[in-house]
């Protein structure tokens, strides 16, 4: 009934009935169908609002609204304060709220999000417990697949999606949650028994973003009021910024600090794969060996392990899933067979290709060379640092596109080559990516690193406002063939 929805909300009714049942929510006047509630959300470039015909010819009986519009007669309307907070408690609601019946984790932080998401969700796995995960690379339950377009979806697809969990019995649900995800009040209502911080730095800050770094930070510390359990990166520079006024139980992991977990002896290791060892003290004692290299993924397989020991998962399977994790498009090897190491990585900042860096010079690599570019109307002094970084490590870089959107790929390049003449590194420009692919597959010789940055886990280009398929995976294989 849909008065039984609104339970949780301030509202006031501008016309209608609210004895009725609806068939569903919706924020897309395009999905509307008879008998839906349509939720009028405010976006960067559109505004629900202005579709509020559409979606009563397609059948809606319910409109919510945040904004004064003419009532049509013989449809319900109700408004409210910001429909996208409600739009998160009624589908909270409409779902039966499944959050409250599964162990949900939420993980948040500038990077390692993905990274930190997969290691817990295969240590589970590998123990045989059923669980869902929502996050960049799409939701997966169990096994099945399914693709969606933003890291931390919106609040009813995530409701419908961990519904669809219960159904399947899972006992856990593993979440990406953006600083954007929690701003827009996509992940609101939700029931976290644990939340993780992994890193920040100045990331997503721009037109279409958040206006500052504060805010950024701000949008950060929402998850650790809606969980009960915080599980925190003790090393990390803002780190006692993140904790100041958090209601959740506090726990910390380091490299450095006495910390709930912490690690020590680390090396690296390199046979068959990269990959790196060391021995965990604290909460628990024994040794890993991370089959994804880097002090970095030390920090992310310290969270997994925390969680996945409180959670009661016997060491083996810990030890046994972080010793043959992969993660798509993550320091993900391709084409086993070359000569060279040849990797793929959704670095695209100058964090992560300052942290990438610093773990390759620990196997020695003769060159590196770089296929990178920069995504069309995104911060545009991101792009002159990842320059700097690749020339500052002796990098070899094969400038090039990167989803440009509408923005002129040339005029990306030079603002990377700005960085890249900082110190007089080596570069070359190659507007098609997959030509800038074969050019550096065509140029390394045994011994040398080809890393393909920024696309990861991604199939397509963003060009213009055509989204075109782009596997670099696929293009490496066919080259090798």
């Amino acid at each position: 009934m849909l008065k039984d929805l609104l339970e949780g909300l301030d509202y006031k009714l501008l016309q209608g009935n609210l004895d009725q049942d609806i068939s569903h929510i919706c924020y897309d006047s395009r999905l509307v169908q008879s008998g839906d509630m349509f939720v009028c959300l405010c976006g960067l470039k559109d505004d629900g609002h202005c579709f509020i015909e559409q979606a009563i010819r397609q059948g809606a009986k319910v409109i919510m609204i945040e904004k004064m519009v003419p009532c049509q007669e013989g449809v319900t309307y109700i408004k409210v304060e910001n429909t996208r907070y409600a739009l998160a408690i009624l589908s909270c609601a409409f779902f039966h709220y499944p959050s409250h019946q599964m162990t949900v984790i939420g993980i948040t932080g500038t990077k390692g999000k993905t990274t930190v998401a997969y290691m817990i969700r295969s240590i589970l796995k590998k123990a045989n417990k059923k669980v869902g995960m929502i996050g960049t690379t799409g939701t997966y339950i169990h096994d099945k697949h399914y693709p969606t377009h933003n890291t931390t979806p919106e609040s009813y697809d995530i409701q419908c999606m961990m519904n669809k969990m219960i159904e399947a019995h899972c006992e856990y649900c593993v979440m990406e949650v953006s600083s954007q995800g929690l701003m827009l009040d996509r992940v609101t209502g939700i029931d976290f028994d644990y939340g993780i911080f992994t890193n920040l730095s100045e990331d997503h800050i721009g037109e279409g973003e958040h206006h500052s770094f504060e805010e950024y930070m701000n949008c950060k510390k929402k998850l650790f009021q809606m969980c009960k359990i915080g599980l925190f990166n003790q090393d990390d520079p803002y780190y006692l910024d993140i904790i100041q006024n958090i209601d959740c139980q506090i726990k910390t992991y380091s490299l450095y600090h006495h910390s709930d977990i912490k690690a020590k002896n680390i090396q690296p290791l390199f046979s068959s794969q990269l990959a790196i060892s060391f021995q965990t003290q604290g909460s628990i004692n024994t040794m890993i060996e991370c089959g994804i290299p880097g002090y970095f993924n030390v920090y992310n397989a310290l969270a997994a392990i925390f969680v996945c020991q409180d959670l009661d998962i016997p060491l083996c399977f810990i030890q046994g899933a972080l010793q043959s994790i992969c993660i798509p498009g993550r320091l993900q090897r391709v084409a086993k067979n070359a000569p060279y190491y040849i990797m793929i990585d959704y670095a695209h900042n100058a964090y992560a290709y300052e942290n990438l860096f610093q773990m390759l010079h620990d196997y020695h690599p003769h060159h590196i060379y770089c296929i990178y570019g920069a995504g069309g109307h995104r911060d545009k002094h991101r792009r002159y640092e990842v320059g700097k970084i690749v020339a500052k490590h002796h990098g070899i870089s094969i400038v090039t596109a990167d989803n440009p959107r509408g923005e002129n790929i040339l005029d990306i390049c030079q603002d990377i080559i700005k960085g890249i003449k900082e110190y007089d590194g080596k570069y070359v420009v190659i507007e098609d990516r997959k030509e800038a692919i074969y050019y550096a597959l065509s140029h390394a010789k045994k011994g040398d690193f080809v890393l393909c940055l920024g696309k990861g886990h991604e199939d397509y280009q963003i060009i213009g406002k055509e989204r075109l398929p782009f596997s670099e995976r696929k293009i490496i294989e066919e080259y090798f063939k």
